[in-house]
């Protein structure tokens, strides 16, 4: 796929020039690509079964917008399991919640947001940086890129494996992309989630907010990012 900066859509005279920054960071689920599969979703639970000895499950937590380390310490618990206990054994557990994804990573079916990639091409034939911020483990987001077909577009990525906080993954890819591009770089982040924006104010950078995720516009709205649209496909000319 060919496209140009001229295909991306420009910005109303006035309004936030979403266009100008050096780099781009995109979040994964509900932003790129929704997953029509249980294998992440298996994969925590088997983490908790076999490293904590709960046979439990993430249903019910609020798990949209939390990293896979805040997902896991909510559902532990509420099983019961302290804070203490959690860190004691939280290595392990990540290591089989990646074992076990990448043991299924066939089963994955990742279904493609609008648009998705002819605005990663487009960005990229624009000479843009492009990365990823994520809450998943690293190897776990790959994967889902990778089954999306989308992993050629990204030079790096940024993701929970030593954090708990949104917010200091988003920072610490702001500082990845300033390493690579030089101090006085832009950056742009794309999500669909209110803890997206929270984290992108948080690292003093903007924000577009995508509703292809569970949150609607106007629950989007509600948290001020710097534009907020349907899908990606509001980004290109028509």
């Amino acid at each position: 796929m060919d496209l140009t900066s001229s295909q991306l859509q420009p910005p109303t005279p006035g309004a936030f020039r979403w266009q100008n920054a050096d780099a781009y960071l995109f979040d994964i689920d509900g932003t790129m690509l929704v997953t029509r599969d249980f294998v992440h979703w298996n994969a925590l639970n088997q983490a908790m079964l076999e490293v904590y000895g709960v046979d439990t499950t993430i249903e019910g937590i609020a798990y949209h917008g939390k990293t896979d380390l805040g997902i896991l310490r909510a559902a532990l618990l509420r099983a019961g399991i302290a804070d203490v206990a959690f860190e004691e054994k939280l290595a392990p557990a990540l290591e089989v919640i990646c074992r076990e994804v990448s043991d299924h990573r066939d089963e994955i079916v990742a279904e493609v947001c609008p648009a998705i990639p002819e605005v990663l091409a487009a960005l990229k034939n624009s000479g843009k940086l492009l990365g990823v911020a994520s809450g998943n483990l690293e190897s776990v987001g790959w994967q889902k890129i990778a089954a999306a077909r989308l992993r050629d577009f990204f030079t790096f990525g940024c993701y929970s494996d030593c954090t708990e906080m949104r917010s200091d993954i988003f920072c610490l890819a702001v500082r990845e992309a300033k390493a690579r591009l030089g101090t006085h770089a832009t950056v742009c982040f794309v999500g669909d989630t209110p803890e997206d924006i929270k984290a992108a104010k948080a690292a003093n950078a903007p924000i577009i907010a995508v509703s292809t995720g569970i949150f609607s516009l106007s629950e989007l709205q509600a948290y001020s990012p710097d534009l907020c649209i349907d899908s990606c496909a509001g980004l290109l000319s028509s």
